[in-house]
């Protein structure tokens, strides 16, 4: 239990630390990517969606789904931002653990992602979104191309 909550404890302080700080460690951009998706949540969580990968010069269409935990409500979502880390396009795809949080009140909302899979690659994402719903927690996200 105490794991549990330190756990929790340390994904709020990631995720609430200034971006630009948290940026900076990554070195600079190596693409970026856009997604598209419809979350929804009750303590436990799910979300699918796709989107678009540009990584040197050209664009990549990505499928993206995941499970996780914390949050309440739905909401479809549109998020942006930077890929750091990604030297080979083949190293994007995987399993990544994703922190998030957000909030969206019908047409109003916004949040925050940050990802990273085990080959070291990290996204920071800002989202906009658009339902009714409350989320702070944790996620495994498959990030696949489409074929």
């Amino acid at each position: 239990m105490v794991a549990r909550v330190s756990a929790f404890i340390f994904t709020c302080l990631l995720v609430s630390t200034p971006a630009g700080a948290q940026s900076r460690q990554f070195g600079p951009a190596t693409g970026t990517v856009s997604i598209r998706q419809v979350q929804v949540a009750f303590i436990g969580s799910g979300a699918i969606g796709g989107g678009t990968l540009r990584f040197n010069k050209r664009n990549y269409d990505i499928t993206v789904g995941g499970l996780g935990i914390g949050g309440i409500g739905a909401s479809r979502l549109t998020a942006t931002g930077s890929v750091y880390r990604l030297a080979n396009v083949e190293d994007f795809t995987g399993a990544y653990i994703q922190i998030r949080e957000g909030w969206a009140i019908g047409d109003e909302g916004r949040g925050t992602l940050w990802l990273r899979n085990a080959k070291g690659v990290v996204m920071r994402l800002a989202t906009k979104r658009r339902g009714l719903q409350l989320s702070l927690g944790a996620d495994g996200v498959l990030i696949g191309f489409k074929q």
